[in-house]
């Protein structure tokens, strides 16, 4: 059942992450302040809705992944608007009791989610910021869903983008130390690698004017977010590239994911 909370006010003059990701999902859920800067987006990077569409795949895949080795509680941190094949859904498929926490700041996200939970018992939606781990995690441990005494799946899909290397420790160290072993990491993140910087300036640039800018990264400086987890095979790969089971029901585009590295860790 959904969290029991206030709402922050919407503004629609103001682009946000959540719903331009929903445009770029080819969702309804947007005003045209976020269609304007995903229009601005997708004039550096064309292939954006194909992009969005793998990242979803890859959060699908790790979902399984997870729920397949002993995964049943799963933290979703910035998970954005509902949309087809959602966290819950997936891992509900292989555990039917499996417990899912969305957690997110965007009001938004937040009516949409208490919505579609209102009757599911094993989920639910917070609202916190993960720029305040100590808010996640307290949110999370409230609904009653997540033990952290046991092992947890935390996704954070295209969200540790938004942090500063001078946040990411502070954010990244108290949710590895709230984790019990056995628990898992799945993440994204863009990547300077491969592209042109003026697309990369572009499209940092669009985000500058939403309340979470984007910061796009190399390989090297991505990793560290991993630290304290042991990377499954295939490692730290565009996301193009990690499929480990094979899985055949969301199979990865060749090449689409190229903006974006993706990775499992695991909590020895």
């Amino acid at each position: 059942m959904p969290e029991d909370g206030p709402f922050l006010e919407i503004d629609p003059t103001r682009p946000s992450v959540a719903r331009m990701y929903d445009y770029y999902l080819h969702g309804k859920d947007n005003f045209q302040v976020d269609r304007d800067a995903a229009d601005r987006v997708a004039q550096a990077m064309p292939e954006i809705g194909e992009l969005a569409l793998e990242n979803r795949s890859f959060l699908r895949r790790s979902v399984r992944y997870m729920a397949r080795r002993g995964i049943r509680q799963f933290l979703d941190i910035g998970s954005g608007l509902p949309t087809v094949g959602n966290t819950h859904e997936i891992a509900q498929e292989i555990v039917p009791d499996a417990r899912v926490v969305y957690v997110d700041s965007d009001p938004v996200v937040l009516a949409h989610g208490r919505a579609l939970l209102a009757t599911n018992e094993f989920t639910t939606v917070a609202q916190a910021d993960m720029h305040r781990p100590a808010e996640v995690l307290g949110h999370a441990e409230r609904t009653g869903l997540i033990d952290f005494a046991a092992p947890v799946g935390v996704l954070m899909i295209a969200m540790t983008h938004f942090l500063t290397l001078d946040e990411r420790e502070g954010v990244m160290a108290p949710l590895r130390g709230a984790l019990a072993p056995g628990s898992h990491l799945a993440a994204t993140h863009v990547t300077t690698e491969g592209h042109a910087a003026a697309a990369v300036e572009q499209i940092e640039a669009a985000y500058a004017a939403t309340p979470t800018p984007i910061y796009f990264r190399s390989k090297t400086d991505i990793a560290p977010f991993f630290d304290g987890f042991t990377l499954v095979d295939p490692g730290l790969v565009t996301i193009d590239g990690w499929n480990p089971e094979d899985d055949d029901a969301d199979k990865p585009v060749k090449d689409v994911g190229k903006w974006l590295y993706g990775g499992v860790g695991r909590i020895i």
